[in-house]
């Protein structure tokens, strides 16, 4: 019997078969108590309408569900929501819903503030506190899932880990969440609907490739140029140069047969030249890529200035004259501070 309270949600269906045995309950009670935690996602004991009321109050006596919520939600003019979410310890992280004509797709969170030092993003100047668990990861899935069925009648199609903090960072917490994301038995999302996005650390995406994970790998890059890039993302450049992240991607499409994805942002007078374009070309030309161009989303007193129109063309025309896969993509909830690079929890401190 366990002596103190401890989360529901952090007991494997091995660990609840132990307990149940060990109360004198019947083992197979812990597969539909797991059911009722990650396919249904309940919140209550009380909603567990199959098992009998002693075993509810068994449960309760036990175990706890440490939840999330929605202490403030925005609507962008775009149909973009964000969301102020608070976790049981008073802390609090962003997600965003963001839709499309055809997706609901959700922008998850993996850690409360983040480790590193972008400068050209505003998450990077809060604190990293601590890794969100795999069920806080989870549980902002579902709050996505239940506004797209509220808010636009459809259910989510996609998930990106893009939010706050360093997903690879966050590692086994991550893997775990995905996990039960894409288990039949718990939400059955496709792992090819869900993209991991990462400065690029080598050793971790190794460690993926190794794990035979299934979902998909982006990797914020934003320069080919080793100078450039240890400006743009000090500790990311510390942590590895070009040629390293280079080799493990090589080894992740070796193991994996999955292509990468490049987010990439062009400013004015940073890397908006010709050359800066050849460079990210020749960067990509070793595995099987796409690049997507992304917007520029100012934060607070930052110095960074969108590049002009002219420039993206340019990349998109030498990127794609060398046969690679370019989209330029617009940004969404720029109005309410949700766009890419500007989740900076200006809620709750």
């Amino acid at each position: 019997m366990f002596q103190n309270k401890r989360d529901i949600r952090s007991l494997s269906q091995d660990a609840l078969i132990e307990f149940f045995r060990e109360s004198g309950e019947q083992a197979f009670r812990a597969k539909q108590v797991y059911q009722w935690l990650w396919q249904k996602s309940v919140q209550s004991f009380d909603q567990m309408t199959n098992l009998s009321k002693s075993t509810r109050e068994l449960l309760k006596e036990n175990f706890e569900f440490k939840l999330l919520k929605v202490d403030l939600l925005h609507r962008s003019k775009d149909g973009t929501i964000k969301n102020a979410v608070k976790l049981h310890d008073g802390t609090f992280v962003e997600s965003v819903l963001i839709p499309t004509e055809k997706r609901i797709t959700a922008c998850v969170s993996s850690q409360v503030g983040c480790s590193l030092d972008c400068t050209f993003c505003a998450t990077s100047a809060l604190k990293r506190m601590r890794n969100l668990s795999p069920d806080e990861i989870y549980d902002q899935v579902v709050l996505i899932n239940q506004q797209g069925n509220e808010y636009f009648d459809r259910s989510l199609t996609n998930i990106v880990f893009m939010g706050m903090g360093e997903p690879l960072l966050n590692y086994q917490n991550v893997l775990s969440a995905i996990d039960k994301i894409t288990d039949p038995n718990g939400l059955g999302i496709s792992p090819k609907r869900i993209t991991l996005s990462t400065v690029g650390i080598p050793k971790l995406i190794k460690k993926m490739a190794d794990d035979a994970v299934r979902f998909n790998l982006a990797v914020s890059l934003h320069s080919a140029i080793e100078e450039k890039r240890a400006k743009l993302m000090p500790l990311a450049h510390r942590s590895t140069n070009l040629f390293d992240l280079r080799q493990s991607l090589q080894y992740w499409y070796a193991k994996t047969g999955k292509s990468i994805t490049f987010e990439y942002v062009i400013w004015k007078g940073i890397n908006d030249t010709e050359f800066d374009a050849k460079a990210l070309a020749k960067f990509c030309g070793v595995i099987p890529t796409k690049v997507n161009i992304i917007q520029y989303n100012p934060i607070d007193n930052g110095p960074y200035i969108q590049a002009s129109q002219e420039s993206v063309f340019m990349y998109k025309r030498i990127l794609e004259n060398k046969g690679i896969i370019t989209t330029i993509r617009l940004s969404r909830g720029q109005d309410i501070d949700a766009a890419c690079g500007q989740l900076a929890n200006k809620v709750g401190g």
